[in-house]
């Protein structure tokens, strides 16, 4: 069993899901049967069809495609994403999804979903705990005068 130090950084590298790929390409099989199946002129399924095949798998190309990004969240200070800092890193949590969001050095704002085949159990407890504690850190300074 290791033991933490509770001011240790957070450190994981975000890659694309397997599950969202695998779904986009659930998508660019299925999304075309069910125009078949509907009750559209074949002069307007057809080429609806192949264009939202030709969509759903471009999506999963892509999704594939996006290379890893290193991500460090310390307890106190500044959150890096690929080596750079970053402003406004906020977490929330649906269930066994976390979605993060932020805005780097231009001010353009990034989200990144993290679903459970991204990060393991363990970093994405220590994920948690160190969200916790940055939020008991900004919360602000002592309650007594």
């Amino acid at each position: 069993m290791r033991s933490s130090n509770a001011s240790a950084p957070c450190r994981f590298e975000w890659r694309p899901s397997r599950w969202v790929t695998a779904a986009l390409c659930a998508l660019a099989v299925l999304a075309p049967l069910s125009i078949w199946a509907s009750n559209l002129p074949a002069i307007v399924a057809w080429p609806l069809a192949a264009v939202v095949a030709g969509w759903a798998a471009g999506s999963a190309w892509h999704h594939a495609r996006i290379p890893p990004l290193p991500i460090v969240v310390p307890a106190e200070g500044d959150v890096t994403v690929a080596g750079q800092a970053v402003d406004g890193f906020d977490v929330r949590w649906r269930g066994a999804l976390a979605f993060l969001s932020w805005r780097d050095g231009a001010g353009r704002g990034h989200r990144l979903a993290l679903w459970p085949d991204v990060l393991d159990p363990a970093t994405r407890r220590e994920l948690r705990l160190v969200v916790a504690a940055r939020a008991a850190v900004r919360i602000g300074g002592p309650v007594a005068p």
